[in-house]
């Protein structure tokens, strides 16, 4: 498909209950890419981490850390051929749960490991921000009812919004498609999704694009 000649690795990104993972299988089934999901049910912290963020921090964010890294650096050795690849997420979001959630000395020694390992990652041809509004991502969040999250709550989500907001409204690391992903269903509308497909394999994107579907009732 000669539209697709630009774009081969996309990294699609949102808050928990933004359609992430949703939207990556959909991608990946429409070309038949390599799809990398993250490991989060292998975090044997995450979910005392939901119940005490404070206590359990620094030990969730570090297990996620060296996963993600693994999980990415294999791209650089097994996926060099691989036509197209799709993941769920962005390993540079990993900051974002960093400075939201570590005091000052585990922040400090984080920022000393980053770095080590980012740079020499590969990195995606575009990223796909899922903005959704806080309503959206709780109905999502209570309606696949996972185990895990049954602990989140509203403020948590609230806040980590905000954090991904600052995060990706200043980046510039790679071209960006913001989506306004409140109102649209890419997962159980064809059209919806056909919609947002175009969008992202637009041949005349810039390095940062904004993309409101029009407006419609979820749920």
């Amino acid at each position: 498909m000669d539209e697709n000649n630009q774009v081969r690795f996309i990294a699609i990104e949102g808050v928990i209950g933004a359609g992430k993972t949703s939207l990556a299988k959909k991608i990946k089934e429409k070309l038949n890419a390599e799809l990398i999901l993250e490991q989060f049910e292998a975090n044997p912290f995450l979910e005392k981490f939901y119940n005490d963020r404070k206590r359990f921090a620094f030990q969730t964010q570090m297990f996620f850390l060296i996963n993600r890294y693994k999980q990415q650096q294999e791209l650089n050795q097994e996926n060099l051929f691989t036509e197209y690849l799709v993941s769920d997420y962005l390993f540079e979001k990993d900051r974002i749960f960093a400075y939201l959630n570590l005091d000052a000395e585990e922040l400090n020694l984080y920022e000393s490991i980053f770095p080590l390992l980012s740079r020499s990652l590969r990195k995606p041809d575009l990223v796909i921000y899922l903005q959704s509004g806080v309503e959206r991502l709780m109905y999502n969040i209570k309606r696949r009812s996972r185990k895990i999250e049954r602990n989140l709550t509203r403020s948590y989500i609230e806040e980590l919004s905000e954090a991904y907001n600052h995060f990706f409204f200043r980046y510039s690391t790679t071209p960006l498609l913001i989506v306004n992903s409140t109102d649209i269903d890419f997962v159980n509308s064809e059209k919806d999704f056909e919609e947002l497909y175009k969008q992202i394999f637009r041949k005349d994107r810039g390095l940062t694009e904004y993309f409101k579907p029009e407006s419609k009732r979820i749920g």
